[in-house]
């Protein structure tokens, strides 16, 4: 703990081995220099520093060899091992997002009756896996609660990903985003498109509050960027983000449009996703036109994930039976497979999110 100290600097311990000359020549090779070495007439401590990092090297200390990984902006990955026994790995300081190959499953997931099967994650916040599978790696669906209200234990952040949403299903959350402009607050019903490498903060919210958040792939880095602080006092609507340059999109459910859906009997409100992500991906909110008639459909998408938001409605796969959703439960339908929705309930609305934009 570092409460009742001030910190200076902190240091890696690798052993080393007589004569220190030996691993302090390794790693001055690799750019690293000495800052301190002791004593002058026989070393046996030796400091250096590069990199971002600094090393103490202590000959007849009893610690197993260490591993050092070196991120490269360019040259060929690789790794050597020095005279003292630590293994330098030398990787891309930016590798290509790997997204795993996809292995659709029907997915069904029924929200529970309390919090116990929501999982504690990052900064306190508590999950639910809506797609256990993780459809082989490629798709992460959350439901997050926070049960808490007030100030959230976050930091500036952003994650290396192909799509991320965030949509707020209960509650009101206020989040600050990098050149968007001023702290905003995301209220029930609206929805942030978070593109790749946005640096972002969750800085406050209401009791329970809630959020679905969907991406892909399901595993993927999150960096903190302690050096940046938001809001950056800018805003730039029309701003690339990411290898893809995806656009920032913040929907808001007070100004929506009601237009068709792609199924008789249904309208929906467009998020902006689709257009702030040139087609990649789109999410909509979906309800009835008075009671519309049963109606069957397949897919030929990537991805399609329903959550139900409010209301209930009855799901019908092939010739299985017809089982009834309700409110907090979800499914995931895979690509050419029947389907018939049916009989929804006069306040359903159905979170409907697929990959490619147009199914």
């Amino acid at each position: 703990m570092t409460n009742d100290r001030t910190v200076e600097s902190a240091q890696v311990v690798l052993p080393a081995t007589e004569p220190i000359s030996t691993t302090i020549g390794f790693f001055t090779r690799l750019g690293f220099k000495v800052r301190t070495i002791v004593p002058a007439d026989h070393p046996r401590m030796a400091v250096l520093s590069g990199h971002g990092l600094t090393l103490r090297l202590e000959v007849g200390t009893h610690v197993p060899p260490g591993r050092l990984r070196v991120l490269l902006a360019d040259g060929d990955p690789g790794e050597v091992t020095g005279p003292n026994g630590t293994v330098v790995e030398f990787v891309p300081a930016h590798a290509p997002l790997q997204i795993p190959e996809l292995q659709e499953e029907f997915v069904v997931s029924r929200m529970p009756a309390d919090d116990q099967s929501f999982g504690e994650g990052r900064s306190g916040m508590l999950y639910r896996d809506l797609i256990p599978s993780r459809l082989g790696g490629r798709f992460i669906a959350s439901h997050i609660l926070i049960p808490h209200g007030g100030p959230v234990a976050d930091y500036v952040h952003f994650h290396n990903i192909r799509f991320q949403m965030i949509y707020c299903y209960r509650g009101w959350v206020k989040v600050a985003y990098e050149d968007q402009g001023e702290t905003m607050l995301m209220r029930e019903g609206d929805c942030f498109l978070q593109p790749s490498t946005i640096r972002h903060q969750v800085l406050e919210a209401s009791d329970r509050m809630q959020v679905i958040e969907i991406g892909c792939p399901a595993e993927h880095e999150t960096w903190g960027d302690p050096e940046t602080t938001l809001p950056t006092g800018l805003q730039l609507p029309e701003r690339g983000y990411g290898p893809d340059g995806h656009r920032f999109a913040f929907h808001q459910a007070t100004n929506a449009t009601w237009l068709p859906w792609r199924l008789d009997g249904y309208e929906h409100r467009d998020t902006g996703i689709g257009a702030a992500m040139d087609g990649v991906a789109a999410a909509r909110v979906v309800r009835p036109i008075g009671a519309p008639a049963p109606v069957t459909t397949s897919h030929a998408a990537e991805f399609m994930f329903n959550f139900v938001l409010d209301g209930a409605i009855t799901l019908q796969r092939d010739n299985d039976e017809p089982m009834r959703l309700s409110e907090g439960d979800s499914f995931v339908m895979p690509a050419h497979t029947p389907y018939t929705l049916s009989d929804p309930s006069a306040d359903l609305q159905l979170l409907d999110v697929t990959l490619p934009a147009e199914v």
